[in-house]
């Protein structure tokens, strides 16, 4: 019986806090980097957005986050373009978003990517911490940001947690006081998308009822919602200035106004 325990108690080893891994060059460089968003609607990933953003890192480090996952990014990242490094930090707990070593990974990287999954972990876990306060220091200081499915989710001033998991348009319209529609707002602050909130996968699993109710829930009277295809991504410049690329469509609503389309190598019009 006690070998039989031993044996088993490996499977119920906790996991680390935090994991790092790297591919590309060893040493960081340090590059001028030119800003903009990346916000992507998951699914397929959308090589021309890494592109952009690589080239907007100034071809430095790229960091992609997440709390749950695999580095299966690095090797894509580096076949995009030519950036120094590609490296993944999955970090699963709100004590490891305060461990100095992570914090000075987010400090020397020139491109951030918020990976899918489940948003409520990077809110619950990262929210007013120093892993989120590095990540602003790095936008403020002109380095692109992005992210795809729920890492898209909190890239807006306001955004959809999921605490309670996930909702419908049809259960969303039919109850707009559910508790399901958890919103809270300010886990970053990215110049261009005050009072905006994102969806993703947004077509295919039809999520223009429910984001309707996340404006009316929200109350703002110049909020405005951005909805993005699979496949497809809206590229931020630090101007202002969107553009749609991908397979699909972005589609921006507002209160009072009939939603509007852009397709891939059309201009967004987020007001």
């Amino acid at each position: 019986m006690k070998l039989l325990l031993l044996l088993a108690l490996p499977l119920f080893a906790a996991e680390d806090p935090y994991s790092y891994m790297r591919a590309g060059k060893a040493e960081d460089v340090l590059t001028n980097g030119t800003g903009g968003v990346v916000l992507m609607g998951g699914g397929k990933d959308v090589d021309a957005a890494f592109q952009w953003m690589i080239e907007r890192s100034g071809n430095g480090d790229v960091l992609v986050l997440r709390a749950r996952g695999t580095d299966a990014y690095n090797p894509y990242i580096l076949e995009r373009g030519p950036a120094n490094s590609a490296a993944t930090l999955i970090v699963r707990t709100r004590e490891a978003a305060a461990d100095p070593f992570v914090v000075d990974k987010i400090r020397h990287a020139e491109a951030i990517f918020f990976a899918g999954g489940d948003q409520w972990n990077y809110i619950n876990l990262w929210k007013d911490t120093p892993l989120a306060a590095a990540v602003q220091e790095r936008i403020d200081a002109g380095y692109p940001v992005g992210g795809t499915s729920a890492g898209l989710a909190v890239l807006g001033q306001y955004y959809f947690s999921a605490e309670f998991d996930g909702i419908t348009s049809a259960e969303a319209m039919a109850d707009p006081e559910s508790k399901k529609i958890a919103l809270g707002k300010d886990f970053l602050k990215i110049r261009h998308l005050e009072n905006l909130i994102t969806d993703s996968h947004f077509s295919a699993r039809q999520r223009e009822g429910r984001l309707e109710v996340f404006l009316k829930k929200i109350g703002v009277p110049e909020i405005v919602g951005l909805g993005v295809d699979e496949a497809t991504a809206v590229l931020l410049s630090a101007d202002g200035t969107a553009t749609v690329v991908g397979k699909a469509k972005a589609h921006v609503h507002a209160p009072g106004q009939p939603p509007r389309h852009f397709a891939a190598g059309e201009t967004v019009l987020f007001r």
